[in-house]
């Protein structure tokens, strides 16, 4: 199951007790404090792993804690510190305070790990005090964290519900998506690899969800359009035989508003025209016709008949690695 949100409590550990001992023995005429101090509480760390592509591990576990710190003896003897708790996310995850919304840290290369609790230091021992107080460790850090997941793909593919994203990244990728012909089939992103030859592969992502007002929430909404923020191209799907009874130049124009209107920044990366269905008869007349009125490049290909995929893929490959052949 695909997961890309999570909420988490995380409690660092608390520090060991201090010590608070005297030393006596027959040739001391005044004892001397010998307590040792306690042992640092663990931190909770967020590490990326770039084999993880979801966050369903939090679905059903959303709190986590590490060990205290150990108690001090006497005799100056230091309590243990307790080892830290790992959390592991997968590449591309947002943290984010809970309480005060401030974005903690992004982790994006794999091992890249962030420190989101501190442990507790422990408690000071008697050798270094003058009272005979108890010297407890103070407690580790506790917060609340959102985990927000934005895949990170070289590729994104997008489009309305039923152009054929998924049919397309099943057969140039080793992904294996749900396809069937009834809107919203893709519920989730999609994510495979394509390779090229033996140095040059990239990483495609079925963006699903896109519909009028997406930016706003509607459908699947910007829940999923965040994919697409880290993609280097993006391929713009039609169904230009319009079989659900859409126009294709309307789905050009209301994808092309959705991405402006979600980010500047998404608008201006990149873009690759594809008209998907050629393999349909009204489909040729859609495309002349919508080439009156978009003057750009389009390429056309018929994903479920495997049509025109390789100078697609020429296309993409020219995107990405503009020095290779």
């Amino acid at each position: 199951m695909f997961v890309d949100n999570a909420r988490i409590m995380i409690k660092a550990g608390n520090g060991g007790g201090g010590c608070n001992s005297l030393y006596r023995d027959k040739y001391t005429r005044y004892p001397r404090r010998d307590g040792g101090d306690g042992g640092k509480g663990g931190d909770v760390v967020i590490r990326a792993n770039k084999n993880l592509l979801t966050l369903y591990d939090f679905k059903y576990r959303q709190h986590f804690s590490a060990l205290r710190g150990g108690n001090a003896s006497s005799n100056r003897k230091k309590g243990f510190d307790a080892e830290s708790l790992v959390i592991t996310v997968p590449c591309g995850t947002l943290i984010t305070d809970a309480q005060t919304n401030c974005r903690l840290r992004e982790l994006v290369s794999d091992r890249e790990e962030f420190i989101a609790a501190y442990g507790g230091p422990g408690g000071k021992g008697s050798v270094h005090a003058k009272s005979e107080d108890d010297f407890p460790g103070a407690p580790g850090e506790e917060r609340i964290v959102t985990l927000d997941l934005k895949l990170i793909a070289d590729v994104g593919l997008a489009g309305f519900p039923n152009s054929g994203k998924s049919t397309l990244i099943s057969k140039i990728s080793n992904a294996h998506p749900e396809i069937a012909n009834y809107p919203f089939t893709t519920k989730k992103p999609a994510l495979g690899t394509v390779t090229i030859n033996e140095e040059a592969f990239f990483s495609i992502a079925d963006i699903p969800g896109l519909i009028k007002d997406s930016h706003l929430g509607k459908g699947l909404g910007d829940r999923f359009l965040r994919h697409i923020e880290r993609t280097k191209v993006i391929v713009h799907m039609i169904d230009m035989a319009g079989v659900d009874g859409r126009s294709p130049l309307d789905d050009y124009f209301v994808i092309n508003d959705e991405l402006k209107f979600y980010s500047h920044e998404v608008f201006k990366k990149p873009r690759i025209l594809v008209a998907n269905k050629m393999d349909l008869p009204q489909a040729k007349k859609n495309l002349a016709d919508f080439k009156k009125k978009v003057r750009k490049k389009i390429i056309p290909i018929s994903a479920l008949e495997s049509q025109g995929l390789k100078v697609l893929l020429n296309a993409i490959q020219k995107e990405l690695f503009p020095g290779c052949r």
